[in-house]
């Protein structure tokens, strides 16, 4: 690979990272999701931008979507995410800490805390 190919594809990767980072930061939960996942799928430069997310002064859904990005790293960046979100059960933004304790609890197996109308358990409990 030439010198040239290689910062051309430097230049289109920050290019990239930039524009999530900027969906990331959206107010619309779809799309900062979305966003976080593929972050999470970009190794140690996800994990950075992630992080920034969670911890910086951003909006609720950011910081709640930058969680969900750490759950879903995936290999090596599982356990590396999984200790960002356990620094954050000790950050003093309550957003924060409340997005990280959710996350992880969910990584180990919780159960969301949607589970529908109490008039729909009722229904399922009779049939």
């Amino acid at each position: 690979m030439t010198l040239d190919n290689e910062r051309q594809r430097d230049e289109a990767t920050i290019e990239l990272l930039r524009k999530l980072r900027e969906k990331l930061l959206s107010d619309d939960i779809s799309t900062a999701r979305l966003a976080a996942f593929e972050l999470a799928r970009k190794q140690e430069d996800g994990l950075t931008i992630l992080s920034e997310a969670l911890f910086g002064n951003y909006p609720r859904t950011a910081k709640k979507a930058a969680a969900y990005g750490m759950r879903r790293m995936n290999g090596r960046m599982r356990k590396m995410g999984l200790e960002v979100l356990q620094q954050g059960l000790k950050h003093r933004d309550r957003t924060t800490k409340a997005a990280c304790i959710k996350s992880i609890s969910l990584m180990k197996g919780g159960v969301s805390g949607k589970g529908g109308s109490p008039h729909q358990a009722n229904r399922r409990q009779w049939r």
